[in-house]
């Protein structure tokens, strides 16, 4: 009696064909997209903390950080070049708040949406900013 038999190569292929798909498909399925928003949101904050800490202030001689946090009459003064300057700084589609121990500027803060924060300590008070994506 003859029995009939697979060549040994085509059986090699065939699971080799199989062990490719099965890894391709595990990987391509199998993986959680990384969270991207956090970390670029917190980038933005810190960004624009970083240039607001470092901006000339309009009439004291210090920091734009320091000017709106030395008095609550500076922060009014100060409170919609502030907001026009973080526009600028920042992409269209983020919001932001800007908070000081005078008041805040901005939009509030939604519930549960992914935010970035940054703080800016002065001598007079802390200067905290939060963004998200609108």
């Amino acid at each position: 009696m003859s029995r009939a038999q697979l060549p040994l190569s085509l059986v090699e292929v065939a699971l080799g064909a199989v062990l490719i798909l099965g890894i391709t498909f595990g990987f391509a399925l199998g993986t959680p997209a990384p969270d991207t928003q956090a970390p670029q949101l917190s980038a933005y904050a810190e960004d624009t903390a970083t240039l607001l800490a470092n901006e000339p202030a309009s009439h004291n001689g210090t920091t734009r950080t320091r000017e709106i946090v030395a008095s609550e009459a500076a922060f009014d003064r100060e409170r919609d070049s502030l907001e026009r300057r973080v526009d600028r700084i920042l992409p269209a589609n983020v919001l932001f708040t800007i908070e000081t121990p005078h008041g805040s500027v901005g939009t509030p803060v939604p519930r549960q949406v992914p935010t970035g924060t940054a703080a800016v300590a002065t001598g007079a008070g802390t200067v905290r900013i939060e963004v998200w994506y609108a």
